[in-house]
């Protein structure tokens, strides 16, 4: 019973690790190569892309699509959708994607003359699935050794924190003051109830 309980909370809590990695801003130091335009048909990896929730024909199931080319300041290759979030989740209420695939466009470097840019962005790249990370933001830097301080995640992960830490006092101390005098008193009842058991039985015995 004892593995069972820590598989149910370490399972737990794996599953709220990876909601919020693909949640949370992210921020890469990247160089934009090219920007694009591609028709979507979103099928079992359609919770990966945004909601059709900022005007669009919601009845559609596909769609163009914008995307961005980047090579990362570590030399590797990187695309990122570029959609608007609209009023949906994740909460960032992007509405500005046209204008942001103009400025990504204009940013485009080779490797020659590099223009870096700082790339904030939400969710996971994967290969397999043909998911991709959605641009929030793209801003320029003057090089790829930029420091980036994520003050929003911070923030968040702190009260994350705080407010599980005084959910888990409360239950103990509720647990300790309500629960466990109900289940001592159980278990003595038991106790008292078998030994009265045992007791007839020796009696006839």
């Amino acid at each position: 019973m004892r593995y069972v309980k820590w598989f149910v909370i370490i399972a737990f809590w794996v599953l709220v690790a990876g909601f919020l990695h693909y949640t949370l801003p992210q921020h890469d130091v990247a160089r934009i190569t090219d920007t694009y335009e591609k028709r979507i048909d979103p099928g079992e990896n359609a919770l990966f892309w945004a909601n059709a929730s900022t005007g669009e024909n919601v009845n559609l199931t596909g769609r163009d699509v914008f995307f961005i080319q980047t090579r990362l300041n570590n030399d590797k290759v990187m695309v990122y959708r570029n959609e608007d979030t609209g009023w949906g989740w994740p909460p960032y209420f992007k509405f500005d994607t046209s204008n942001l695939q103009a400025e990504a466009a204009d940013l485009r470097s080779t490797a020659a003359a590099p223009q870096w840019v700082v790339i904030k962005h939400y969710g996971w790249r994967n290969e397999f699935l043909s998911v991709y990370p959605n641009v929030v933001s793209i801003r320029p830097v003057d090089g790829p050794d930029v420091r980036i301080i994520p003050w929003l995640n911070i923030v968040l992960l702190t009260l994350i924190v705080a407010v599980s830490w005084a959910i888990w006092v409360r239950w103990r101390r509720f647990r300790e003051a309500r629960i466990d005098p109900v289940l001592e008193d159980v278990g003595d009842n038991l106790d008292e109830a078998g030994g009265r058991i045992r007791g007839l039985f020796r009696r006839k015995g």
